[in-house]
């Protein structure tokens, strides 16, 4: 007796020490410790976890939990669009979770050693009219034996492929098959696999990819270029520009590079005239490109920087889609080790159709985790009962044995019944494809979609990670559909309400001190006087005074000596203008602002003033939805229960 009350008195200790500490209960629902510090950590990149902090982040978190509370109960989460939608986002989640890690690891590491080196290859490709007429598939596959045989024999490989009858690749008549230098995920799996293969100035075996089947010759395999940091001076025209535009442009860049040939400063010469709003506060520096970077540069700038042999170089002006530029090589390094490109790598892997390798091999460890069991006769009902009628849609599977099974996983049977619907349903495009092949191809596909089925729906049991990823991107679904409904589209469909709104509060609505002004920017304080004395002579021939004139005057065959602007400004909120003290002069004394000099002729100056309507509809728009949300918040908090177990969240951290 006396070991059974032990015993007992164990396991309710063990029981209640197991149970986590749950910190709030919205309705029934409960969320535990864990579950809050998780979103916690996720939306805090630096978390403290004192009582203000924490008390500061569940007023967050009640607004967040009560608001999809209120869509659950409004019957959100059973709209089919969004069903559709979650049901989307949990089959892409879950696929990291769907694949053999130890194969995925193994491609992943390919997958870097191939970004170490850059192949050269040419190919020939011959198309497959129809792929599943295994005549078409014969016919092309002996085609490209025979290009094959001709290279073999002597022919030059872009002779052949250049030729009639030779390569299908529409490019081939520029390139003659040549497809320049590639790495890794810059061909089609099956492709760069070849590629990597096969010898240099071999011609390999024939191989399939979803374009058809090809030969591929390597002309030249070398290390990988590897990383390269650059800054750029870029003078900006659409390439669709008028000629005009393009020819002042690159008077423009070719000027700009006379000023860095008499040792100019880059950096000065990128804040003064750069066009690259991105770039031009941070000395010109772009995203490092090159091998193992999500960054990609377009082919005339990837080869000029590269070009540069040394740290410092500066490239003479070049030409791309967006304008001229004016590269300065900061540093190159290798390709970086596996550890940096180890996260980004994964990623491509996944995505890419080598995943397929990882999940066949994933299927096979299911199966033996799951002890599948097949029933090989239970195939032979389709063979035996499905005819040509089936590629019109019109088989007929009412006669199949709904209860025999055609295999076994983890101790539940997949039946006739369930691959007969699924083959009923995939009829369509496969007309030419002998029907046991087709539906031996099917039932392949069937086993493997209801196998990898089976273990997705498991995964949240399996996986509190994924539990709590999926409960992250249902609530925002919710939350984005239902706040959409009572919050944005309201305040932007309720014009009477925003116009009530407005009348209300027009004091927030306010013009600040503005100006309207000709504009004048320079490169040096001579050329910013200049102006001020031609504009001094010139102002009373007002009515046919042009600043066009004066930017002439001044820049002569330059493009870098001044610019003009005609525009109303805040004062306060223009950074070249404020803390600028006008008073009522006009011309403003020349001043500099980020190596630049302003002269500033006012027109007129305009007072603070009240804006109209329209003039605010967006802010008004943006005050409205937050007075319209706070409104909704204090209906529904009446509506649901929340608990706050105060205990429970300040003890997060200790």
């Amino acid at each position: 007796m006396k070991k059974i009350l032990l015993t007992i008195i164990v396991l309710f200790c063990f029981n209640s020490f197991s149970q986590e500490s749950i910190v709030m209960t919205i309705n029934d629902k409960e969320i535990t410790k864990s579950e809050f510090l998780q979103i916690y950590l996720k939306n805090n990149n630096n978390p403290k976890y004192d009582q203000e902090s924490l008390d500061e982040y569940m007023e967050l978190f009640k607004k967040f939990k009560l608001k999809v509370a209120e869509a659950e109960a409004l019957g959100y989460d059973t709209i089919p669009k969004l069903v559709k939608e979650l049901s989307g986002y949990h089959k892409q989640l879950a696929l990291p979770y769907l694949t053999d890690s130890s194969m995925n690891e193994y491609l992943v590491k390919e997958a870097y050693n191939r970004t170490k080196q850059e192949v050269r290859a040419s190919h020939i490709l011959v198309k497959i009219l129809n792929s599943t007429n295994p005549n078409d598939t014969l016919k092309a596959y002996n085609k490209i034996m025979q290009l094959r045989k001709r290279i073999l024999s002597g022919e030059s490989f872009e002779d052949v492929a250049k030729g009639d009858g030779g390569s299908d690749d529409p490019s081939v008549k520029k390139n003659g098959g040549d497809l320049g230098f590639f790495t890794a995920f810059q061909m089609v799996y099956p492709f760069e696999e070849q590629a990597y293969k096969t010898d240099l100035f071999e011609i390999s075996m024939p191989f399939k990819t979803r374009f058809g089947y090809h030969i591929l010759k390597v002309t030249d395999k070398r290390p990988a270029k590897g990383t390269i940091e650059t800054a750029h001076i870029m003078i900006a025209v659409n390439r669709n520009a008028n000629k005009e535009e393009v020819e002042n442009a690159k008077l423009k860049i070719e000027e700009i590079y006379h000023l860095l040939e008499q040792n100019k400063d880059f950096d000065s010469l990128v804040i003064k005239y750069s066009d690259d709003p991105s770039s031009k506060k941070n000395k010109g520096i772009l995203p490092a490109f090159g091998t193992g970077t999500s960054t990609r540069m377009v082919p005339e700038f990837e080869e000029a920087a590269f070009e540069l042999k040394n740290n410092g170089d500066i490239s003479k002006p070049i030409r791309t889609d967006y304008g001229f530029h004016i590269i300065k090589r900061l540093n190159l390094t290798d390709v970086p080790p596996f550890e940096k490109l180890e996260k980004n790598l994964k990623k491509k892997v996944s995505k890419d159709i080598r995943s397929k390798e990882t999940q066949n091999s994933f299927i096979k460890k299911l199966k033996k985790e799951y002890k599948y069991k097949k029933y090989n006769k239970g195939i032979n009902w389709f063979y035996n009962n499905i005819d040509s009628s089936y590629w019109k849609g019109e088989s007929d599977i009412s006669n199949l044995e709904k209860n025999k099974a055609l295999f076994k996983l983890d101790n539940r049977k997949f039946y006739q019944k369930d691959f007969g619907e699924y083959l009923k349903s995939n009829y369509r495009g496969f007309q030419n494809k002998n029907l046991k092949s087709h539906i031996n191809l099917m039932y392949y596909k069937w086993e493997k979609e209801t196998i990898l089925n089976y273990e997705e729906s498991k995964l949240k049991i399996k996986y509190p990670d994924f539990k709590a990823l999926i409960t992250e991107y249902h609530d925002g679904i919710l939350l984005y559909e239902i706040m959409s409904d009572k919050v944005w589209n309201k305040a932007i469909k309720d014009t009477l309400g925003l116009k009530e709104f407005y009348n209300n509060n027009t004091s927030k609505y306010m013009w600040d001190e503005r100006i309207d002004a000709d504009i004048y920017i320079c490169e040096n304080y001579e050329t910013a006087n200049k102006v001020k004395e031609l504009h001094n002579n010139w102002k009373d021939f007002s009515e046919i005074f042009e600043p066009s004139t004066i930017v002439d005057s001044i820049n002569g065959n330059s493009k870098l000596k001044i610019s003009h602007i005609r525009k109303i400004s805040s004062i306060n909120k223009t950074a070249y203008l404020a803390n600028q003290n006008f008073g009522s002069a006009s011309p403003l004394n020349i001043y500099e602002h980020n190596g630049k000099y302003y002269t500033i002729f006012i027109h007129e100056f305009l007072e603070s003033s009240q804006k109209k309507f329209n003039e605010a509809k967006g802010a008004i728009t943006s005050d409205y939805q937050d007075f319209l949300e706070k409104e909704w918040l204090e209906e529904i908090a009446k509506k649901h229960t929340i608990k706050i177990n105060k205990e429970a969240l300040y003890s997060i951290g200790k």
